[in-house]
């Protein structure tokens, strides 16, 4: 007796079925929920390049199937043979044509939306915040409000937020999924990314890059609030935080504890910068002696 094909094919509609069924649960698709104008175009972009790819996969697995029922050898009818067959310039062009303007597509917006997501035109200055990626932790500086944060940051919604991103350990990446896509963090260098917030919120955001046994919890939160919010928190922090030393970075640098949120009500001018410079000339000189080895 023939089993039901419900009853054969179980298994496999199981697990086609759960994504669909837990696509709600945990963090995985905050990609897909944009929250300010750069994680739109991104957005926009993903589903370009997914309608763009199924143009050529669906008709690939409709004929994948046609082609097996129809040609496959069975008891009552056989394949027909055709050996003076060789080629068809129609199939030719279209198994060609087709994904070449597919690609020429999705590149040419792909150019011009990075293009504008790298260098924005801003329609008003940016908030400025100074990251940097330590073991296991996130160090946020302000340098026009003299402030600093570890493993938070706080934004102004509707204002842009330039992100400038080093490290003071081994390179890393900045990603808040809701906000963007994400820009590594590397000693010595100064790499930039530009967010905006489109509402207030608690936006997840977690190093994407494998860094050692830390990297699980090494996660921050970007709190939007509006531009009074803002005003208000960075005078409470400079009223009742303590301030943030040498010392006290140091400590942040050499104790690989994972710690949770602080706040700074100021620190030393120049740290960044100074960070910057010595990773710099560490960098270069590991270069050169590695050439000269």
């Amino acid at each position: 007796m023939n089993k039901p094909f419900w009853t054969k094919w179980r298994h496999l509609m199981f697990v086609l079925l759960v994504p669909l069924v837990t696509s709600g649960c945990g963090e995985r698709y905050l990609v897909l929920n944009p929250a300010g104008p750069v994680a739109r175009i991104e957005q926009r972009l993903i589903i370009l390049t997914i309608v763009m790819v199924l143009i050529v996969v669906i008709p690939v697995i409709i004929l994948t199937a046609v082609i097996v029922a129809r040609y496959r050898d069975r008891p009552d009818r056989t394949a027909p043979y055709m050996p003076e067959w060789s080629e068809s310039k129609v199939l030719e062009v279209v198994w060609w044509g087709i994904p070449i303007v597919i690609i020429g597509i999705i590149g040419t917006f792909t150019v011009r939306d990075t293009f504008r997501l790298v260098k924005p035109q801003l329609p008003e200055a940016p908030l400025t915040i100074q990251v940097t990626s330590l073991n296991w932790k996130w160090l946020f500086q302000y340098p026009d409000q003299n402030i600093a944060t570890v493993n938070y940051c706080k934004i102004p919604t509707n204002r842009p937020v330039e992100f400038v991103l080093t490290s003071d350990a081994p390179m890393n990446s900045f990603w808040v999924p809701q906000l963007g896509g994400q820009e590594y963090t590397m000693p010595g260098m100064a790499m930039r990314l530009w967010l905006q917030a489109d509402k207030p919120g608690v936006y997840f955001g977690h190093g994407a890059n494998f860094t050692g046994k830390g990297y699980a919890k090494m996660a921050f939160d970007v709190v939007a609030t509006d531009a009074q919010g803002f005003d208000q928190w960075t005078k409470q922090v400079k009223a009742s935080a303590p301030p943030l030393t040498k010392q006290g970075y140091k400590n942040l640098t050499t104790k690989q504890d994972i710690v949770g949120k602080q706040e700074f009500s100021s620190f030393p001018p120049g740290m960044f910068e100074a960070d910057i410079r010595i990773n710099g000339g560490m960098y270069m000189k590991h270069q050169l002696k590695e050439a000269t080895d």
